[in-house]
């Protein structure tokens, strides 16, 4: 038997004793790919939908919800790390609710939406399973799910193009970070399997381009709930 906790605990274990180090490196802006592209490609997808209401889905310090509140949308942001959710309601610009994606998905979050985001927020294998496959019932009729993450094509780097945990990193996001989580990587198929097998069906994908490699800096899917299925009908 392994004597390492399994990567979705180390995940949670590893925001829980960055949370200090990543809320100051959000908001003084170290992040040179979120600077100039992925968090306003982010605001635009969102603000494409006209929402009233949105849903973040580890919402981090809350920078979003404040982006987005600032344009009229009524924004909850949740967050299984009570540090980031502390620090995000300090801010304001949102309503704020500290809840694991385990939570989630066995139906604890009472809310609905126009638009549910992920943004970077979908680390693990299981807890992406499960709370992608609860999203339908927080949105409203007519809502999307937003998922930016990283492209595969990019994040793949050197390594083998197929399904698999990775080790993080917390390059080019400043001095006062511990040990970086592990991710679950997801090809482009792995992650149209995984929607499709959560509920959830493909829209449109958005590729944020980089201005200085000229390669994508992220993907962004939108996502819209799958019709339920007919019955056969009786012969």
């Amino acid at each position: 038997m392994s004597d390492h906790p399994p990567p979705e605990e180390t995940i949670l274990e590893v925001w829980h004793r960055n949370a200090g180090p990543w809320t100051d490196a959000v908001r003084e802006r170290r992040i040179e790919s979120r600077r100039l592209v992925t968090d306003s490609a982010i605001v635009e997808a969102v603000l494409s939908r006209a929402p009233r209401r949105a849903i973040d889905l580890g919402c981090g310090e809350g920078w979003l919800a404040r982006a987005l509140t600032v344009h009229g949308v009524e924004v909850l942001g949740v967050d299984a790390v009570p540090g980031l959710v502390e620090a995000a309601r300090a801010q304001g610009g949102g309503r704020f609710e500290t809840m694991s994606y385990a939570r989630i998905a066995a139906g604890e979050l009472a809310a609905k939406a126009d638009v549910v985001i992920c943004n970077f927020s979908l680390l693990g294998k299981e807890s992406t399973e499960a709370v992608l496959a609860a999203v339908p019932r927080l949105l409203e009729p007519a809502g999307a799910l937003l998922v930016q993450t990283l492209h595969p094509l990019v994040a793949c780097g050197e390594l083998p193009y197929q399904d698999g945990w990775r080790e993080g990193s917390w390059a080019g996001c400043g001095d006062g970070f511990g040990r970086a989580a592990p991710w679950y990587f997801r090809t482009l198929g792995g992650w149209l399997d995984t929607f499709a097998a959560c509920g959830l069906r493909v829209a449109r994908i958005d590729e944020p381009m980089h201005p200085h490699s000229g390669r994508p800096a992220s993907i962004v899917f939108v996502l819209e709930p799958l019709p339920p299925r007919r019955p056969p009908a009786s012969s």
